[in-house]
């Protein structure tokens, strides 16, 4: 791992040192034979080195020349959830739902860009001046985003989320005091009796999980259509197609937008739609697919209340290039979305479900507490009914 003390300089000498010596060996370029030049390399030319230093040479070595660099240890490390550069010496991780230092770092933009390089072009993606945004997925499901200058004013700023490798169960979410017990019997009894539901909440509250746990209450002979930016869900069932956007490619054609996906599932008999998260137009299309024969059907929605959830699917779902009444929309909404899970992440890094509400009435904005807050925990209200 590129800490501090890297001498980027030496570590670079020497991967391309090793690097042709292995080629002129005739030997294949593997971590194990890279490795061997490595040792006697460094033994070579450094011979006073003590054993930790070389390995930490000899891994920042092997991590440049064959993974990303500074950022393979953070990727290695099964306690961090994010991975944030913000520039080439400041590297920031989520760990346990907390932002600290990582310790790494770059030796400048263009080590950056390198690492980008190395990310992208396996996936067939590219990152330049006509195109300083790019939002990808990598091979293990992990979401990358990087934004270059001139958007980026310091330099490449690159976000990895990386995939929770183990399927969180509901269980795993009482353990964790997301939600109390009874609380998740109710959604699950939700789901079972197909009520659909909205899973509101701010950036990194917990809203895909939550709503994999959800979906995952669904019965097993039931036909599950997935709809994503960028694929993170997986269900607990064996009869799940997943659906994934597609960007414009650098020439500005290709795109598979969300709606599309959405309109297009209509035609593959799902069950229940699942859509990750809505973010337009395509919100209508989920609002007229909840009424139409695939009720039990979940979503997530960028929201700081369950009200403001209600009011911007709305708002949403009226962005949609259809002439329709704007209290015809509301009405939608009312009729297709029966209780608003909202999620929120406290200051310590926890996650938790804060309340759960039923539309009532057909009027989205009458909402109806399911549960009640008692000392942190919330319950379940005495008279809730799914």
């Amino acid at each position: 791992m590129a800490d501090a003390g890297t001498d980027f300089a030496l570590v670079e000498r020497l991967r391309r040192d090793a690097v042709r010596e292995l080629r002129h060996s005739g030997d294949p370029l593997t971590g194990d034979r890279l490795e061997e030049h490595l040792v006697r390399l460094i033994a070579e030319e450094h011979p006073g080195v003590d054993a930790d230093a070389e390995d930490a040479l000899v891994r920042a070595v092997l991590d440049e020349a064959l993974g990303l660099g500074p950022l393979e240890a953070l990727m290695r490390d099964p306690d961090v959830t994010e991975i944030m550069v913000v520039r080439p010496d400041r590297v920031f991780v989520e760990r346990h739902g907390g932002i600290e230092p990582s310790g790494a770092r770059f030796a400048d933009a263009a080590h950056v860009m390198h690492v980008v390089d190395r990310i992208l072009s396996p996936l067939g993606r590219r990152v330049d001046e006509a195109s300083p945004m790019v939002d990808a997925r990598l091979p293990d499901g992990s979401r990358v985003n990087v934004v270059i200058p001139p958007l980026a004013v310091d330099g490449p700023a690159l976000t990895v989320r990386r995939f929770a490798r183990d399927r969180y169960t509901g269980e795993d979410l009482v353990r964790m005091g997301t939600l109390a017990p009874e609380v998740l019997a109710f959604l699950r009894a939700a789901v079972a009796g197909r009520r659909s539901i909205l899973v509101s909440g701010g950036t990194g509250s917990g809203k895909t999980t939550t709503l994999a746990v959800l979906a995952g209450a669904a019965g097993p002979r039931e036909r599950i259509v997935t709809i994503e930016d960028a694929a993170e869900l997986r269900l607990a069932s064996d009869h799940v197609v997943r659906l994934e956007a597609r960007p414009a490619s650098g020439q500005g054609t290709g795109e598979v937008t969300i709606r599309a996906l959405v309109r297009n599932c209509l035609r593959m008999r799902p069950d229940r739609i699942v859509v990750g998260e809505v973010r337009g137009g395509e919100a209508l299309d989920m609002l007229t697919a909840m009424t139409t024969g695939h009720a039990g059907s979940l979503s997530t929605i960028h929201a700081s209340s369950p009200h403001e959830a209600m009011r911007r699917l709305a708002l949403l779902a009226s962005m949609a290039d259809v002439d329709a009444p704007y209290a015809a929309i509301t009405h939608q909404v009312a009729s297709a979305v029966d209780l608003v899970v909202h999620q929120e992440r406290a200051a310590d890094g926890s996650r938790r479900i804060a309340s759960v509400h039923r539309v009532a009435d057909g009027d989205p904005w009458r909402l109806v507490p399911v549960t009640r807050d008692a000392g942190g925990v919330v319950g379940l209200c005495r008279d809730a009914d799914a």
